[in-house]
């Protein structure tokens, strides 16, 4: 049985599955579906067509399935969806699709959102994702399944960071970052593998030697980047770590590669 606050409005139309607490002061919309076992704590906004799966902790003042930040935008019947398992702390915004990007923002389970970080439009983000404090998505961005985005980062419309990357904090990524891969700067470049993050994964000492090798290969190796990436597709089979590197590199499609700074500007 759900609880729910007699400060609360819920919307005529509104789905709200057994074991849902919605807490003071709570504003539910009539097109919202909220999942088994999630709870509102208090002054938390639902709204637009949005759909909440179970068992998600949401905290006081996040706004969930606001029209999105577009100037196109027509009021049109685009979604939210929100996956299983998801802490969505103080502040957290996260705004439904636009129809020219296909209508749909859609994040996924167990993602951990801290305070006033931001989904944007448009956007597909995995599961397992952390972003901590201010990290925000513009419009568009295809984010993978474990990745850490740091406090203070902004994320460029139509960027991608593959599977379990991360990004540091106080970041500005307007380039796709690749799997397994760490991001850092202003203008954010690519300063090697996210080897503690795949060492947590149970990465054995022999596949981050494979991995660490193909990166160096790739990214620090003689001639142009275009040869050396040609050269070492056969590499694929060696790990599917690799394979997964080197399958994002071909989807690649609005934003250039974060590469690494040149060698010359390391230390400037």
């Amino acid at each position: 049985m759900s609880k729910i606050d007699s400060t609360a409005r819920i919307e005529n139309g509104a789905s709200i599955a057994d074991g849902v607490t919605v807490g003071p002061y709570c504003v539910v919309g009539p097109h919202v579906s909220i999942g088994a076992g999630t709870h509102l704590a208090a002054h938390v906004m639902v709204a637009g067509h949005t759909s909440i799966g179970p068992n998600c902790v949401i905290h006081p003042f996040a706004s969930l399935g606001s029209p999105p930040q577009d100037l196109g935008y027509r009021d049109e019947p685009t979604r939210l969806e929100i996956g299983d398992g998801c802490t969505i702390r103080e502040s957290v915004t996260m705004n439904v699709g636009t129809i020219k990007g296909g209508g749909l923002t859609r994040v996924g389970s167990r993602g951990f959102f801290m305070a006033c970080s931001h989904v944007g439009h448009d956007c597909k983000v995995g599961d397992d994702v952390i972003f901590a404090n201010s990290a925000t998505l513009g419009g568009h961005c295809e984010i993978g399944n474990s990745v850490y985005i740091g406090g203070l980062t902004a994320v460029h419309q139509f960027v991608r960071i593959g599977s379990q990357a991360m990004i540091s904090g106080i970041s500005g990524v307007a380039s796709d970052v690749i799997p397994y891969g760490f991001a850092i700067g202003q203008r954010a470049f690519l300063d090697g593998l996210n080897v503690i993050g795949m060492k947590r994964r149970k990465f054995s000492r022999e596949r981050l030697y494979k991995v660490r090798t193909f990166y160096k290969e790739l990214f620090h190796g003689d001639g142009l980047f275009g040869d050396r990436l040609a050269a070492l597709q056969s590499s694929s089979a060696e790990d599917p770590a690799i394979a997964e590197i080197l399958e994002f590199i071909d989807g690649g499609k609005k934003r250039p590669l974060c590469q690494p700074k040149p060698q010359s500007l390391l230390h400037d």
